[in-house]
């Protein structure tokens, strides 16, 4: 499944990028996330903790950066297990672009599922990666707006 999106921060670029690379505003924004260890350079290890319809699951999972140009674009790519719900893998194309309000954020995410996750349909599966991405830009954008306030 693809989801797409765009979100205005009112931030400038430099302070958006190093948003992205913090571990702290990431494990604050990731839903569910119980973890978050690493290193942009290293990639980071997680653990998250997500109920998607009547399966719940605790994935831990690893995330690298890769295509990394500074302080334009990257892509985050993962991939979770959850025992025996199954697992998650995909990738998010990310682009910043300087406009007038602030930072434009897009994004393209691919991601995949298998296991007892795959069996729960493609509308419950889609409706719930989608709240997912959501939840995390809006999060994303309130942890950089916020900081930038203080």
């Amino acid at each position: 499944m693809e989801l797409t999106g765009t979100r205005i921060i009112a931030a400038d670029r430099a302070t958006v990028w190093a948003a992205l690379n913090d571990p702290e505003v990431l494990k604050a924004c990731i839903p569910g996330c119980q973890e978050l260890s690493g290193s942009p350079e290293d990639g980071f290890e997680a653990t998250v903790v997500q109920k998607v319809g009547p399966v719940k699951a605790t994935f831990k999972g690893a995330v690298t950066l890769q295509d990394v140009n500074a302080p334009t674009s990257y892509r985050i790519v993962g991939e979770g297990k959850g025992g025996a719900a199954g697992f998650a893998k995909g990738d998010a194309a990310v682009t910043l672009a300087e406009v007038e309000d602030g930072t434009e954020l897009s994004y393209t995410v691919d991601a995949k599922i298998g296991g007892k996750l795959a069996q729960l349909g493609s509308r419950i599966v889609d409706g719930f990666a989608k709240k997912m991405a959501d939840k995390f830009f809006e999060d994303f954008k309130t942890q950089v707006e916020g900081s930038g306030e203080a």
